[in-house]
């Protein structure tokens, strides 16, 4: 970790107290993301290497390990003080999160469902800013994707194809037409 990391002042700013969680996971993933920390979240802990293990097994599972205390202290340092006494101790970040997950689930399913009404519903306005429109897009998407929602990345640019107006539909054809390989990035 950097001495000084100003991403964490968002989660500075927003301390899981509960209600928040959503918004407090978003900002979590994106810490993580940036110390290179988040893969202690998919990834199972390799295997405690043998004395005969060689140095990449060893290297791998000291980097797992460290990834994994510096994980669970970003989770435990940004909630509120009971939540930390309920979750300090918890093996891995994984663990806590999953924990964190059972008792705000309903929060979650909530706002997935608020997310995926909005991105279903959302239709870009003749005229307007097709760069805005699939920034707006992207921003749902991303939403979703941090309420656990898994929406590939094919499906994800063809639900934004979607919600073009018919004035692009020549566009839409000549995507599927010629089979464009587009990402959601680049559809900006």
């Amino acid at each position: 970790m950097t001495a000084f990391n100003p991403l964490t002042a968002i989660l500075t700013q927003n301390k899981l107290e509960g209600p928040n969680y959503v918004d407090w996971k978003r900002n979590l993933d994106i810490v993580l993301i940036a110390e290179e920390y988040k893969f202690v979240l998919d990834e199972v802990c390799p295997e405690k290497p043998g004395d005969d293990a060689t140095d990449d097994e060893q290297k791998a599972y000291q980097k797992w390990i460290k990834a994994d205390e510096m994980a669970r202290c970003y989770i435990l340092a940004f909630m509120s003080n009971v939540l930390q006494h309920q979750h300090q101790s918890m093996e891995s970040a994984y663990d806590i999160l999953e924990n964190l997950k059972e008792m705000f689930g309903d929060q979650n399913r909530a706002a997935k469902q608020t997310a995926m009404k909005a991105l279903l519903n959302t239709k870009m306005v003749e005229g307007s800013s097709v760069r805005d429109h699939v920034l707006k897009m992207m921003s749902l998407l991303n939403e979703l994707e941090v309420l656990g929602a898994n929406i590939d990345k094919d499906t994800q640019v063809e639900m934004i194809l979607q919600t073009l107006p018919d004035s692009f539909q020549q566009f839409r054809l000549n995507y599927n037409m010629n089979k464009m390989d587009l990402s959601t990035s680049s559809s900006l």
